[in-house]
């Protein structure tokens, strides 16, 4: 498998799914957390939680089916996969409208949610282990004994391509749009989203949990690295390993200012912040998501020391330094837009989760 992803692969993605997803929608963010009476930065929502399946994972999927089914390589067999719930959703729905058998692999403790969900759709669903890397081993079994084809959670260049169309969407309705905010889990959606971006001369900025922060130990030591994942996004955003695509996409070349070319930033944001960023989102919108897709609002509430700060005058600085590691602050008149990615949750754990105050 290649670990480059082009432009040309997003636009043939868009192309080939188009009329399979749900455009995504986009709101003003003004009223939300550090945006309280601010004036300086222009915030925008993407609200791909609405897409099929509850999430992005949607549009790779059918990208991944479509392309096999062009190409006449989808087997009797079926399709498999392991996923921490989104991906397996997303592969099962796009089976279901495909005529072709899903098994999926997850975690013993995904959220009861997203099992009923797959179940749903048809899928043979099998709960492995505790971590989605365990899920993969068996799915990676099971595809060799059964000749089901393998397709991958976010580890593959035709997933990330489909997830890059919602950057072109984006770019679409958001006219000079200057940051779009992605959480990463194993970097299939920032490979697609920062790939397109750059096109376009976009900064796309990765934001990870800080004890799941697998995209940024690969950038720190140059390659894809293993790492330990204890996070509450770790359903979502828990892969211990980032795939390449991710890492060589993130790989500085500029931070897009003066007419330079678009580059890409790594941050980190401390679960009291995804806590209080996923309450803020229902609290003042209405907007329910699960912790993974409140990671990447959760930058805006983090302060450089990666503490959940909500006076909104102490968060990291914009700039390029070394120290920039914690939450993202945007520059006056600079429009950002923030994705949130998925919607599989349980209502219930708003109230149950720890109040990060």
């Amino acid at each position: 498998m290649r670990h480059q992803l082009g432009y040309d692969d997003i636009k043939a993605a868009a192309e080939r799914i188009a009329g399979h997803v749900r455009p995504v929608a986009v709101a003003p963010a003004e009223g939300l957390g550090d945006t309280k009476g601010a004036t300086g930065p222009e915030l925008w929502l993407a609200l791909e939680y609405l897409q099929h399946t509850g999430s992005f994972k949607a549009r790779g999927a059918q990208n991944f089916l479509r392309a096999h089914r062009e190409a006449g390589t989808l087997p009797d067999a079926g399709v498999t996969i392991a996923s921490g719930g989104n991906a397996g959703l997303a592969c099962a729905w796009a089976a279901l409208r495909q005529g072709v058998r899903a098994t999926v692999f997850l975690p013993a403790n995904a959220p009861q949610v997203k099992v009923a969900r797959l179940r749903s759709y048809g899928a043979d669903v099998r709960l492995v282990g505790t971590e989605y890397a365990e899920a993969l081993a068996a799915c990676e079994e099971f595809a060799a004994t059964s000749g089901a084809l393998a397709s991958h959670a976010y580890d593959h260049p035709l997933i990330a391509a489909g997830a890059g169309t919602l950057m072109e969407e984006i770019h679409a309705r958001v006219p000079g749009l200057d940051t779009v905010l992605v959480a990463v889990g194993g970097g299939g959606l920032f490979a697609g989203v920062a790939t397109a971006a750059r096109q376009h001369g976009i900064r796309a900025v990765a934001v990870e949990p800080e004890h799941s922060r697998a995209l940024h130990a690969a950038l720190a030591a140059g390659r894809p690295v293993d790492v330990t994942v204890d996070s509450v996004a770790g359903d979502s955003l828990g892969a211990r390993r980032a795939t390449a695509l991710a890492v060589d996409t993130a790989r500085p070349e500029g931070d897009g200012r003066d007419g330079g070319a678009a580059g890409a930033r790594s941050v980190l944001v401390p679960d009291e912040a995804i806590v209080r960023a996923r309450r803020e989102l229902w609290e003042d919108r209405r907007i329910l998501v699960e912790h993974g897709a409140a990671t990447a609002f959760a930058a805006l509430l983090t302060d450089g020391d990666g503490d959940s700060d909500g006076d909104g005058t102490d968060n990291a600085n914009n700039t390029d330094s070394a120290d920039d590691t914690y939450g993202y602050r945007p520059a006056d008149g600079e429009k950002v837009c923030v994705i949130l990615c998925g919607a599989n949750t349980d209502p219930a754990t708003l109230s149950t989760a720890p109040d990060p105050h």
